[in-house]
């Protein structure tokens, strides 16, 4: 039963999951742009994370800092 159980997982991944990235591999052959078009998302997801960070960070770098001491009734 647990063999089975994980003979489903992988029929899953391998038949149903993973068309879309069989699709890219079988494009190489045409275009190396097509074939890593998966990586090009990522890479300007990425690049456009990484500038939305560095904005916020000198959002808070501006603003004043509140006082640092810590509240009465901590001690």
């Amino acid at each position: 039963m647990l063999r089975d159980l994980f003979e489903a997982i992988a029929w899953l991944f391998e038949d149903v999951l993973f068309i879309p990235l069989d699709w890219l591999r079988h494009l190489q052959d045409d275009s190396w742009f097509l074939a890593n078009t998966l990586n090009w998302i990522f890479l300007i997801i990425g690049i456009l994370a990484f500038g939305f960070w560095l904005k916020q960070l000198r959002i808070f770098e501006k603003e004043e800092p509140e006082e640092t001491q810590p509240n009465p009734y901590l001690g």
